[in-house]
């Protein structure tokens, strides 16, 4: 949902659910582009989405190099891509129509043609600017049907295209002239800019186009800025230059994240689901978990997590999965509004789920330079444990209203057999995983040039077999959720149909975890491998059922494979364009230096508290993640304020993770979809429900608590992250952070056993707490650190154990030469004394009138690693000393946990008693 009229739409479904058909062009108008075209016009741009999916798919496969034609570097393919987004983002999305809107689309080519003329100075001549304004404003002026592209937009299209495509067609003569760039340079980047802003009007709403917009105001106005914010101004020359010539801006590193990885991994979602896997995930949560109490909302939340690992996109989320679920809610007693704020919430929470998680993680590997494979194991824990909580929240909801499931399918064995059942399955995948993993394993060194083929044949007798199992039950259909339900699905033939779904991401998994390929060769092969079961499935299973009808099953095939191409393409032009807008933020904030002085606005606002940068940046990343996509968001306040908490983090003696910092912004960039009054996921639940939106965000908001609270924790407690722990360790800490924020969504929910009283609800935060958290109490009984004289550093180096890191509170200048404070964590080396020790670490230093000074530092050595340079003054020095294990905390948080199950065991028995007699 990308502008007001969708709001407005999804708010007419307040006062009774969509049909859905309104509910296909609720999708369409937030992903795909809501202008329905037919015919040759129609014809021609699925060509266009076909041919942006074929190239993308040919840029991320060996054959290029293979072959030695059709080679681009990063810049050249960038400029394919968002050439490709810009023309689809006019063909397909047609301009909003509201008076708003059309202020909008008026006032920033002027502002921005007054302030390009302004900047131009006597760089280049600029009658030709206003001509470029008045061009794009008779357009918008001009209207924008739905049911047809007219010519002034094919205009647009091609052109915005033209000026994408500039960059690829004059590589060469671009590439002598960086940072001298002459008229024809002026004119495309001009052109550019305006245009690209005007699409990102038109697929991604207001917000992005009046943010990025204003960030080039700021560019050039620089100098009239409060003194705070205030710096020299920049010119029309240097802006062309940064923002659309090099790749310091437009062309950036988030535009070639989405040429490169997050194509490749929408794509792969669109042809899973297009084959099937999204309703196959549906029916297998419903059979498993429909019968519990409050079935279908579990079922809801666990549909959505597995949906949420192909997709990237909380309100299709909503929607797709929303139209069978919701109504299924409402079915067992929840009412529309809880209803939808269940699908809420499991919806926009599968953004945080890797492999995806909405295209960050990708994003995520280039921002911190870390691995892939290190961003998905550090996202994966406080994922899965906001999923758990929530099923568990809808349990609660459940017990609260007494309700029941939907009636099983079949009659469950006895207890006895059912455990060996699942025991004897258990531990025939645990079989399976370790013949493949060794196996496989095996086959790579051992066949290092056919271990592909090897793989690939292997893979297939795999996917034969499974086909001809799913072949002998029926084909999964999605019921009316509204039609009476007399039963749900057998589990066991629901799970046979589609299991080799699972094969396509066994691929994904085995060639980014083992093989540790690039993300986008990895997602090449995956998706290579979905192309090969997306054409084939069909004939193949036509001929295990013993059907005539090869030929129409060939052809059904083909046509899911094509419709996959087209959606997956369609689904990344709001992707792409914002990715490329963002640039122009990212670009302004390099080229002005506003990074340093954000930082100086927020320490004075916050006083230098680390929770107060923290809640800062949490309620900026809410407000800008009113109207920005997920992606565009991310980028935004992690180019703004990832550094700056980084930064008055250490200056504060907290130490934080640059990782753990990025996955806190996006925790709340993801927040804001659901967040009144403009939560975009809560206004497309309540189309499918009926429900009041804002209401439904409200509720929502509340079930989405415990998503909320987990960045803060883990900001405090990085072992969330799986930072720095062994296997035994992160499963300890999965088993007690579950454990906790189970009883933190158990308070904030007012019903554990029994209704909580006020008390009971105090003494559940406090347990989880401390359960999170269990060093904050212990740090408090018995400080970890002993302050010794700044002169005494040798002995205290002496006393630190080999390895254990020595903390320095220093001031000195930073690289502006401005005065800072900041706490350097040195880490001891091996020494006879303590003065060899702080020697072999790189450090000496030098007493002057009885201050400690910094002497020199060596290079590459631990202390220049901890920040520590020449002439720092060193204030105080903490050296470790001994404490009791902080998880002697969890026997008083225990102990205080029976008790409060002791006080509603009784209530929660005679309220049960009390629905029995009713």
């Amino acid at each position: 949902m990308s502008d007001n009229s969708n709001q407005q739409q999804a708010a007419a479904g307040g006062r009774g659910a969509l049909s859905q058909a309104e509910l296909d062009e609720l999708v369409a108008s937030s992903d795909t582009g809501g202008r329905g075209t037919t015919g040759g016009v129609g014809l021609f741009l699925t060509c266009v989405a076909l041919s942006w999916s074929l190239f993308q798919l040919w840029i991320a496969s060996p054959i290029p190099f293979m072959v030695g034609w059709g080679v681009f570097n990063d810049t050249e393919s960038r400029s394919i891509h968002l050439a490709f987004a810009i023309f689809l983002a006019y063909a397909a999305f047609p301009a909003e129509r509201s008076k708003f809107q059309i202020g909008l689309g008026v006032a920033v080519p002027v502002v921005l043609a007054y302030l390009f003329m302004t900047g131009a100075k006597d760089d280049t001549t600029t009658w030709w600017i206003p001509i470029i304004a008045l061009a794009v404003i008779a357009a918008v002026l001009l209207g924008s049907p739905k049911d047809r592209v007219p010519p002034w937009e094919w205009a647009l299209a091609i052109v915005g295209a033209a000026a994408a495509l500039y960059l690829y067609v004059f590589y060469r003569d671009i590439s002598g002239r960086v940072g001298a760039p002459i008229l024809q340079d002026f004119v495309v980047s001009v052109i550019g800019l305006i245009l690209l802003l005007e699409a990102t009007r038109r697929a991604l709403g207001p917000a992005l186009m009046i943010v990025a917009s204003v960030f080039l105001v700021y560019t050039v106005l620089g100098p009239y800025m409060p003194s705070i914010i205030a710096h020299k101004g920049n010119s029309l020359s240097e802006i062309v230059n940064h923002q659309w010539i090099t790749t310091e801006g437009v062309f950036g590193i988030a535009l070639g994240v989405s040429t490169s990885f997050v194509f490749l991994f929408v794509l792969f979602g669109s042809l899973l689901d297009r084959a099937g896997a999204g309703n196959y995930f549906i029916q297998v949560a419903f059979s498993l978990m429909g019968h519990m109490k409050g079935g279908p909302a579990k079922a809801a939340v666990v549909s959505s997590a597995m949906t949420g690992l192909i997709s990237g996109s909380s309100i299709a989320n909503v929607v797709t999965t929303g139209t069978f679920t919701i109504p299924l809610m409402k079915k067992v007693g929840f009412s529309s509004e809880k209803a939808g704020a269940v699908e809420v919430a499991s919806s926009v929470n599968g953004q945080i789920m890797p492999p995806v998680m909405g295209a960050a993680a990708f994003l995520m590997v280039e921002y911190v330079g870390i691995p892939y494979f290190d961003v998905v194991k550090h996202a994966f824990l406080p994922a899965v444990i906001s999923y758990i909580a929530l099923v568990y929240i809808v349990h609660l909801e459940a017990l609260k209203a007494g309700m029941e499931g939907l009636p099983r399918a079949y009659t469950p064995k006895p207890i006895v057999r059912r455990l060996i059942g699942i025991a004897f399955t258990i531990a025939a995948i645990c079989a399976i995983s370790f013949a493949v993993y060794y196996g496989m394993g095996w086959i790579r060194p051992a066949f290092p040039q056919t271990a592909g083929y090897i793989i690939f044949a292997f893979l297939t007798i795999v996917y034969l077999g499974l086909l001809f199992i799913a072949s002998r039950e029926e084909p999964l259909e999605l019921d009316d959720p509204n039609a009476p339900v007399t039963s749900l699905p057998m589990p066991g033939p629901t799970i046979r149909s589609g299991l080799h779904f699972v094969l396509p991401v066994v691929v994904l998994v085995w060639a980014l975890m083992v093989d540790r390929l690039s993300p986008g060769l990895s997602a090449f092969w995956a998706t290579a491998y979905m192309v090969f079961i997306l054409v084939t499935q069909r004939p193949l299973t036509a001929l295990m059922r013993g059907e005539s009808a090869m030929g129409q099953a060939v052809l059904l095939g083909i046509r899911d494979l094509i419709d996959g191409l087209e959606t997956g393409a369609r689904n990344m032009i709001g992707i792409g364009i914002a990715t490329a807008t963002a640039g122009i933020i990212v670009g302004a904030v390099s080229q002005t230096g506003v990074g340093s002085a954000l930082a100086d606005v927020v320490e004075v606002l916050s006083g230098g508290n680390i929770m107060a940068i923290l809640l800062l940046t949490a309620v900026l990343s809410l407000i800008l993640g009113m109207g920005l996509p997920t992606t565009a968001n991310y980028i935004v306040v992690s180019a703004l304020l990832a550094p700056v908490i980084v930064t008055l983090g250490q200056q504060n003696g907290l130490i934080v993770p640059l990782i753990a910092v990025h996955l806190f912004v996006f925790y709340f960039g993801i927040m804001a979809d659901v967040t009144p009054p403009v939560g975009l996921a809560s206004f497309a639940a309540a189309a499918v429900s009926g429900g009041d939106p804002i209401k439904t965000g409200v509720v929502a908001f509340f079930y989405s608590l415990r998503t909320a609270a987990l960045p803060f924790l883990f900001i405090f407690n990085t072992e969330l992250l799986l930072i720095d722990v062994t296997w035994a360790q992160g499963v300890f800490v999965f088993i007690v952070a579950t454990i906790a924020m189970l009883l933190f969504a158990a308070a904030t929910q007012g019903w554990f056993m029994a209704r909580n009283r006020i008390y009971e609800t105090v003494a559940l935060l406090l347990i989880a707490f401390t359960l999170f958290r269990p060093g904050f109490w212990m740090d408090m009984v018995f400080p970890p650190y002993s302050e010794e004289n700044p002169t005494e550093i040798a002995a205290a180096a002496m006393a630190t154990p080999v390895g254990e890191d020595l903390r320095l509170r220093v001031s000195g200048l930073n690289d502006l030469g401005d005065p800072v404070e900041f706490v350097a964590l040195l880490k001891i080396e091996e020494g006879e004394t303590g003065e060899e020790r702080l020697e072999n670490a790189g450090l000496m230093f030098r007493e002057d009138g009885g201050d400690l000074i910094v002497d020199d530092v060596a290079f590459g050595s631990a202390a220049a690693d901890a920040g520590l340079d020449w002439d720092q003054k060193v204030l105080r020095v903490l050296r470790p000393v001994g404490q009791p294990t902080k998880y002697l905390m969890f026997i008083p948080a225990l102990l205080l946990l029976a008790l409060v199950v002791f006080l509603q065991r009784g209530r929660a028995g005679r309220t049960v008693a009390k629905r029995e007699a009713a």
